[in-house]
């Protein structure tokens, strides 16, 4: 606000449903579905239709809803809203999401990936900066109808990626998304229409100067919106205020590149673990300056409690490949 913007914010919030009463080493979704599957008379489209419209009459306005890609993946899009009052839709989201599955005799989660061998559940937020009734990140002569406010905002959401990592991705779980999931971005990278970038600016809509905006897409569904939001939103402003440069957009499905061939393209890795990603943020002036000290050593303190804990465990693949040495 005292840069003179308004923040929009719109997410794509993917979730999974899977039958009740089953042991946690035995989940079981509750379809069979695949991406916008709409068979009428299936669990899933009348779970969301009834998550859908208890949502609104709470006034949490819904855009769209679909299956996603795999067996039991939900996906329900919130209407933009400010910044603050979306951090608050998200956690009343998450709580109706709930009560719903309950009643439903399902099991809702919001777990980054909580099957081995199907996709993780991502949190695509779109965001945009509006001058009064103005969207700041339009610019009508742009290649790409994108702003130099908008490139700049990208640039220092790119250039902070790593060292807010532990905030937008802050489960132990989170890295085996990024590292395994689909279409989870793995480096830091720009694109238009990219699905593989970290940073997606969906194609332009003419005559629509108001949804020019940036499509986040390493925030997993578990993220913190308010302390998520708030480190995005402070990278973004800083790339502004600081006039940061936005290199050239990949075009290249960032996935199928090897490390060395994402290095050599000048592409900076995310942290692949819990461990990294809070290394990275331990060592960031601006994480403390953003989140404030207080929150800045609670978080800490209580990730490193988290790591060290997962640390400690003897996993079954230990047991499976090394007791017979």
């Amino acid at each position: 606000a005292n840069d003179g913007f308004t923040c929009m914010a719109s997410p794509e919030i993917e979730f999974y449903l899977f039958e009740r009463g089953r042991e946690l080493t035995d989940l079981v979704p509750t379809d069979n579905g695949g991406y916008f599957d709409q068979a009428t008379h299936d669990t899933a489209p009348l779970f969301r239709r009834k998550a859908m419209l208890a949502l609104e009459s709470l006034g949490i306005a819904t855009e769209f809803s679909h299956h996603e890609t795999a067996p039991g993946q939900q996906e329900i899009d919130l209407r933009h809203a400010d910044v603050l009052t979306m951090a608050d839709n998200i956690m009343t989201f998450r709580h109706v999401i709930k009560q719903v599955a309950t009643n439903s005799n399902v099991r809702a989660t919001f777990m980054p990936k909580p099957f081995e061998h199907l996709p993780g559940s991502g949190m695509h937020t779109h965001l945009s900066l509006f001058e009064g009734q103005s969207n700041a990140f339009h610019d009508p002569d742009d290649e790409f109808s994108l702003s130099q406010t908008g490139r700049q905002f990208i640039a220092g959401i790119l250039e902070h990626s790593t060292e807010m990592s532990a905030i937008v991705n802050q489960w132990t779980n989170s890295y085996k998304r990024l590292m395994f999931g689909n279409e989870a971005p793995g480096a830091a990278t720009w694109g238009v229409s990219n699905r593989s970038a970290l940073v997606r600016v969906p194609t332009y809509r003419l005559t629509k100067e108001e949804s020019r905006r940036a499509e986040i897409r390493s925030i997993d569904a578990s993220m913190n919106p308010y302390l998520g939001y708030a480190v995005l939103l402070a990278a973004g402003l800083r790339g502004i205020r600081e006039g940061y440069e936005l290199d050239d957009p990949a075009e290249d499905d960032v996935h199928q590149l090897t490390r060395r061939e994402r290095r050599a393209m000048g592409y900076k890795d995310l942290p692949t673990s819990l461990d990294q990603a809070l290394r990275e943020f331990e060592k960031s002036e601006f994480m403390a300056e953003v989140l404030g000290e207080h929150v800045f050593e609670f978080f800490l303190r209580s990730k490193w409690d988290e790591w060290h804990h997962y640390q400690s465990q003897i996993t079954t693949f230990e047991l499976r490949n090394n007791l017979n040495f």
